[in-house]
């Protein structure tokens, strides 16, 4: 059984749902149903998915699926003629993919750490070519990582951390000065950073001059 905010909100969000294909935002449906703040949409949307009439989409902003409506938002049994069959359950709406806009910084350039770069700008990204984290947009300068289909002119798409594993493609800051985009690796008490192209070689590094600023999560490409 349903509070009557509960099954205001599951009905608010079948309906937009069911008209733009996207999840009403927190400050929409905290409007719809005259809260005082979004932390009651919070609570509302946690108790609707203990209950299993909604599910959060992961890795998406605003996207969210209804599973089941409460029975008294069912849709009225048709008359039906005699001997017909039963209709198939309503098929409801997808979320569709939603877009989400991340800081970029700019170039890949020497001499500018990705710090110096904070809120340039920003880039739509659709949300399904992101996992969980933060993130944020480089644009590629140059050819020395065209072998792995990074090529001039893509947009990196990096996940924010400070640790990398061996073979991961990683932002790297040396020096507090010059950041790369690399492949990383470590090589006895060395790091290295190796491109992918074999027109240049490998760089090597001590530990303490390489900083990881993040991993390479995606590509995106215009045309």
């Amino acid at each position: 059984m349903l509070t009557r905010k509960q099954h205001e909100l599951i009905c608010f969000i079948a309906d937009r749902l069911a008209e733009t294909g996207v999840s009403p935002s927190f400050e929409e449906m905290k409007d719809a149903l005259e809260l005082k703040s979004k932390s009651g949409v919070h609570r509302l949307i946690s108790a609707l998915e203990e209950r299993g009439f909604l599910r959060r989409l992961p890795n998406r902003a605003r996207a969210l699926e209804v599973i089941k409506m409460p029975e008294a938002k069912a849709p009225a049994k048709k008359r039906a003629a005699p001997a017909a069959t039963p209709s198939a359950p309503a098929t409801l709406p997808t979320p569709a993919n939603d877009v989400i806009e991340i800081p970029l910084h700019g170039r890949i350039a020497a001499g500018v750490p990705i710090e110096a770069m904070e809120g340039a700008s920003m880039l739509p990204v659709p949300a399904a070519l992101l996992g969980a984290g933060e993130h944020y947009a480089l644009e590629v300068s140059g050819d020395s990582m065209v072998e792995a289909g990074i090529l001039d002119g893509d947009y990196a798409l990096i996940r924010r951390q400070e640790v990398a594993r061996d073979g991961e493609i990683v932002v790297a800051l040396i020096d507090e000065h010059e950041a790369t985009l690399k492949f990383f690796r470590h090589e006895g008490g060395m790091v290295r950073l190796d491109p992918a192209n074999r027109s240049y070689d490998p760089q090597r590094y001590r530990p303490d001059q390489v900083r990881v600023q993040g991993k390479l999560a995606g590509l995106l490409r215009r045309y």
